[in-house]
């Protein structure tokens, strides 16, 4: 007898995609194989039991009126006993090898195709309906995909975070409304200015987040194993996500076996009503079998015939009900749309409103789960929530970064504040807000953040800086941040990014804003109004703006310093400046400038002018600068000026004058009249001498020459006895006058990179000038006599 497990591998797949049989699909699988017994039992018999016996008919050939056992069929009971009678006795003169000729022979000749391999067809038949049914569950391409969706959703369902996640939505469900109220506002990004609360209100609001950070979920904290987990599988969900949603072969592989097998079992059905009459007990067969057995005409019995029958019956019994489900499946597939599919209800009653309605081949199996068992759905969910997936990404943090590890991170910034910096972190950590002591923030590349209500905790907070680092502000921090930051500094890919709430702050002093205007609206360059900032005095905008924002002037009464660094964009409209009455320090780095511009001149409190790394030639205008009486400070340096002209001299108060990286070949003399003038920087030029004039600045602290082609200094230069600073390296100086030792108060002096053959011993007389200070070559200094280098070397 042939074993079933032989037929195992047929309808045989991994438990796990059980999950993705719905009730139908699971009846069908019973129903085959209930067909499949019926075939291997038919099989069984015919292979071990004869199949057709045959007698031969005595009735002369002339005198054949009927066809062969015709006569044996019923006709009453007492008409069959008497046939019997008639006929016993009767000697055939046949012996064994003739009865089993004349059975094969008859068998093959005489018996209907659908009595003798009606077992056979049903074993085929049912091997062809279980290929249909897991067809999908092998083919390559669909069988890759619903393994790993299988592996996730497994691990989905047995996560910790899984059920974490669930029982805190089901926790804040049971929540007194007030609660739940402050835990929306805590949540939500709120950009607009602040509401009519009254005072009582506003101190309920910077008062609770303390509760908020200090309560600490010790019953349902996830280790950091399993915090890990959960978080490759938020990676693993939405990269196959994107991976499935792409296509619907899951979809319609489905729906091919389903109309395959219905045309199956039509084509079946059809054919095995039709036959299945030609399956009788009584076959009459005739062959011409005379010269060897004596007899034409013979009646054959199919011995099989009543139980093959009953089993016709049961096999299309079973195909009926095959086929219904068959027809129910497409009813299914073709009344609902099953290409997507709605998380609605998972919303509703988790509290995740963005869980994403999905599509295509994700949408398709999550349909097949649910009618296996729709808890699989609400589970996976979880995972498809960014809410959820920030939640872990903040448990996480919060393990990584303690508040002892925080506090190892704290050091002085620039501006002499505490400054915490986090930099490439998946989050902001709760643990921040306990340390009261910051004043600074600076977050640089850290993604989705959301101030908490604990904000209000850092008492000290006075700086923030968010570097690509988009921020949402609750309305209760937006209070705590507008009565107490003083700086803030935002970079982003896009000016329009910046957080609205930025622009509300009305504490504010220094706002420092970098990134680019879109192309189609660099020209016009509209920035939020500042209004709103009463105390705002610095104002920092590093983008690609074609004028000066009309905004700026919203703060002209109280602006005292604008920043205007463009990246080589040009600057075409300037007019607005001339309506900042305080301006006292006016930076306009790498605007695209070739001529100074005139609304500068109309900057009576202008005290500082920087117009590095633009495209100036010429500089006739320096004269209008007079009209800036504050002027002190003066920076030209990184342009492609070739000259400074003569009436550089009406700028007798000017203190600082930067050249540096130009093209100047001379200096006028004129420019010693500039009496006022401490620091001088030509450095980085083509200067091939000094005018003697320069001796005449008796203020002059700072003066910096190197790297130009100077071969002589005028002896001049040595009175002016103040100097400090004097840096003539990397020039082709040959000697150095001994009149430098009038320089009593040098205190560095730079000769690297000349061409000196040794340095005069009236250095020592510079009582300020140390070791340190004098940047020279070893072999130069080792010249000096042995006094004025114990003299440098004293502290």
């Amino acid at each position: 007898m042939i074993p079933v497990a032989e037929f195992k591998q047929f309808a045989e797949h991994q438990p796990a995609f059980k999950v993705l049989k719905p009730w139908w699909d699971v009846l069908a699988e019973y129903l085959t194989v209930a067909m499949l017994m019926i075939g291997v039992f038919g099989c069984t018999l015919q292979v071990t039991q004869d199949k057709i016996i045959c007698l031969p008919s005595h009735e002369p050939r002339e005198n054949l009126s009927e066809a062969p056992c015709q006569q044996l069929l019923p006709r009453g009971v007492s008409e069959h006993v008497g046939d019997l009678r008639e006929f016993s006795g009767l000697r055939n003169n046949l012996d064994l090898q003739q009865y089993s000729f004349i059975n094969q022979l008859c068998y093959e000749t005489a018996l209907h195709w659908y009595a003798k391999y009606f077992p056979y067809l049903v074993v085929i038949h049912t091997l062809n309906f279980m290929v249909c049914t897991s067809f999908w569950f092998k083919f390559p391409s669909t069988s890759s995909k619903i393994e790993h969706f299988i592996s996730i959703l497994g691990k989905c369902f047995d996560s910790p975070w899984t059920t974490r996640a669930l029982s805190e939505v089901s926790g804040e469900n049971h929540k007194d409304p007030a609660a739940a109220g402050r835990a929306v506002v805590t949540v939500a990004a709120t950009a607009a200015g602040p509401g009519k609360a009254g005072e009582g209100e506003k101190e309920k609001l910077l008062a609770e987040p303390e509760k908020v950070v200090m309560e600490p979920p010790a019953a349902t904290l996830l280790d950091k194993k399993e915090g890990e987990q959960a978080k490759a599988l938020f990676e693993k969900v939405k990269k196959f996500r994107v991976h499935v949603e792409e296509g619907d072969i899951l979809y319609t592989m489905y729906i091919r076996q389903t109309v395959l097998k219905v045309c199956k079992f039509l084509a079946i059905l059809v054919y095995n009503l039709i036959y299945v009459g030609k399956i009788s007990f009584l076959v009459a067969c005739r062959v011409e079998t005379s010269e060897v057995t004596g007899y034409a005409s013979f009646c054959c019995s199919h011995t099989k015939a009543h139980l093959f029958s009953k089993l016709a019956f049961c096999y299309i019994s079973f195909m009926c009900v095959y086929g219904i489900t068959c027809f129910y499946t497409l009813c299914w597939l073709f009344h609902r749309p099953l290409k997507e599919y709605s998380f609605r209800s998972v919303r509703e009653e988790t509290g995740m409103g963005d869980i994403p309605d999905v599509k295509n081949d994700f949408a398709f199996m999550l349909h097949l789960i649910d009618q296996y068992d729709s808890l699989y759905s609400k589970r996976f969910a979880v995972f498809l929530s960014e809410v959820s997936e920030s939640r872990l990404k903040q448990l996480n943090l919060n393990h990584e970064w303690t508040s002892e590890k925080l506090r190892q991170k704290l050091q002085r910034n620039a501006c002499g504040r505490l400054e915490l910096a986090l930099c490439m972190l998946p989050g902001l950590p709760d643990t921040v807000f306990e340390l009261s002591e910051v004043e600074a923030l600076r977050l640089e590349a850290i993604c989705d953040i959301t101030f908490p209500p604990g904000l209000s905790q850092l008492v000290h907070l006075q700086e923030i800086s968010l570097l690509h680092s988009p921020a949402r502000l609750p309305f209760s921090s937006q209070i705590f941040l507008r009565d107490h930051l003083k700086v803030i500094r935002v970079k982003c890919e896009e000016l329009r990014e910046v957080p609205l709430w930025v622009f509300g702050l009305r504490s504010l002093e220094e706002l420092h804003l970098e990134g680019v205007f879109p192309q189609e609206l660099a020209r016009a360059a509209t920035l939020e109004s500042l209004r709103e900032l009463k105390q705002l005095k610095v104002l920092s905008l590093r983008s690609n703006a074609g004028k000066v924002p009309a905004s700026v002037t919203d703060v002209a009464g109280h602006l005292q310093r604008l920043s205007l660094h463009n990246d080589g964009a040009r600057l075409l409209a300037l007019n607005s400046l001339k309506k900042l009455a305080v301006l006292r320090e006016l930076e306009l780095v790498a605007c695209g400038l070739e001529r100074i511009p005139h609304a500068v001149f109309s900057l009576g409190a202008l005290q500082e002018l920087d117009l590095k790394d633009n495209h100036l030639r010429s500089i006739e205008e320096i004269l209008s600068f007079q009209h800036c009486r504050k002027l002190v400070t003066l920076r030209l340096w990184h342009n492609q000026i070739a000259y400074v002209p003569e009436h550089v001299r009406k700028l007798r108060g000017l203190e600082q004058l930067y050249l540096s990286h130009n093209k100047l070949e001379t200096l006028p003399t004129q420019l010693g009249m500039c009496s006022g003038l401490r620091l001088l920087d030509v450095s980085h030029n083509g200067l091939h001498s000094l005018p003697a004039e320069l001796g005449l600045l008796q203020n002059l602290q700072h003066l910096a020459v190197s790297y130009n082609a100077l071969e002589l200094l005028p002896d001049e230069l040595f009175f002016c006895c103040k100097l400090r600073t004097l840096l003539l390296g990397y020039n082709n100086l040959s000697q150095l006058s001994p009149q430098v030792g009038a320089l009593g108060a040098l205190s560095r002096l730079e000769l690297k990179g000349n061409r000196l053959e040794a340095l005069p011993e009236e250095l020592g007389n510079c009582g300020g000038l140390k070791k340190s200070g004098l940047l020279v070559e070893d072999t130069l200094y080792e010249g000096l006599p042995a006094e004025v280098r114990d003299r440098m070397e004293m502290e």
